[in-house]
């Protein structure tokens, strides 16, 4: 996520046919409507379940303030379901150690006291709320290149999470925190050091606070989605090494995963399931980006290595909150168009899903603050939708 209004990231978008592979997937061909909510509910987490069916997810600017102004914890509306701290961010890059401090006064003049803090995080659990400690950002780069950076960064991160009560860790790496070594080929046995320390490094926290730990992810479609043309730097080399490079810390942690919310902004055109290239601006993108996690797809073009689907409870969309929180706006009636389309099966226009999932998550935004900015159309767009 980005603290200043608006940014773009180039993405190395080649043409690739895929249309064998999908078939050879079995990909091609729709299932029945609500089929990929019939996934064992021993894939289910007690975090997960502590969620409301639908969720409401979004990011606090709780350490900066920018053109949205700065809201006090206490003074965000009850719409929200999980409120992610942004951000705790590392001394270094490749330190692991994580510090959190409240905006300074300076810059933002309305800041609360850190008692007045913590009391407005105990008052948020008290009302159902969760309330995480989200790092990285734009600005926070972590690679956890070696075992001391992963302690470290168990250690940091388990110091904010105990001083402040929290609820768990949303882990928005960004930029260059995660890329893939030249011969890690395989998202589900990864080699490269920053994929496997960080692997650990949240397991090792959720070992620690037990099945009540709630972990978020926020990566861009560049991280997970691009994987299905592009995984590292490819067969012959070239590629950005970055490409795919959160499939194998998702798949590893899939089990203790509570929400997976991809930020669908920022993005450059992805291929989806059809063959076909999708871009930001309409429900499209969203419907073809979300029924890729739903469904499960081919990691690099390969139908013999393919990522699993995973359960609409651990999915959420991500969406900008206007048109100054990111590139790939949409208005409320296209939100609703993508939610129709892949919670009920209507108003996808082109795109064919591949299932109906009424027990998808919900949604995740950037951010409380760009909301309320905004008026709140897009929290109260979503408790109109939902009820």
């Amino acid at each position: 996520m980005d603290r200043t209004a608006l940014r773009a990231r180039p993405r190395l978008l080649t043409a690739l046919a895929t249309a064998a592979a999908l078939a050879a997937a079995g990909l091609t061909t729709t299932p029945a409507a609500g089929a990929a909510d019939a996934a064992p509910e021993a894939a289910r987490t007690s975090s997960a379940q502590a969620l409301p069916e639908h969720a409401l997810v979004g990011y606090l600017h709780a350490s900066f303030a920018n053109g949205s102004g700065y809201t006090r914890l206490a003074d965000v509306p009850d719409s929200w379901d999980v409120i992610d701290l942004a951000f705790g961010e590392p001394t270094s890059p490749t330190s692991g150690d994580i510090r959190f401090e409240l905006c300074p006064q300076s810059e933002c003049p309305n800041v609360e006291t850190k008692d007045e803090f913590k009391a407005a995080i105990k008052a948020k659990q008290a009302a159902g709320k969760k309330v995480l400690i989200s790092i990285g950002g734009q600005n926070g780069q972590v690679q956890l290149t070696t075992t001391a950076a992963r302690d470290a960064f168990v250690s940091s991160v388990s110091a904010i999470i105990d001083e402040y009560g929290l609820d768990g860790l949303d882990i928005d790496f960004e930029g260059h925190s995660l890329s893939l070594d030249a011969d890690d080929t395989d998202f589900k046995n990864p080699k490269s050091a920053v994929i496997v320390n960080l692997i650990s490094a949240v397991k090792t926290l959720k070992a620690k606070y037990g099945e009540g730990f709630t972990l978020t992810m926020a990566p861009e479609t560049f991280f997970v989605q691009l994987g299905h043309q592009y995984y590292g730097t490819g067969e012959w080399g070239g590629q950005d090494p970055r490409a795919g490079a959160y499939l194998p810390v998702i798949h590893a942690l899939r089990d203790e995963l509570t929400l997976l919310h991809v930020q669908d902004y920022n993005s450059g055109p992805i291929m989806g399931l059809d063959g076909q290239y999708h871009t930001m601006g309409g429900a499209d993108f969203h419907i073809a980006m979300t029924d890729m996690l739903l469904t499960g797809f081919p990691v690099a073009g390969d139908a013999d290595n393919v990522f699993p689907a995973l359960p609409p409870e651990k999915v959420a969309i991500g969406m900008p909150a206007s048109v100054n929180a990111g590139n790939g706006h949409v208005s409320t009636a296209e939100v609703n168009k993508a939610l129709d389309c892949l919670t009920k099966g209507s108003d996808c226009g082109s795109y064919e899903t591949h299932g109906t999932w009424p027990k998808l998550r919900g949604l995740m935004t950037w951010s409380i603050n760009w909301d309320r900015h905004n008026g709140e159309e897009f929290s109260k767009n979503f408790d109109a939708y939902f009820g």
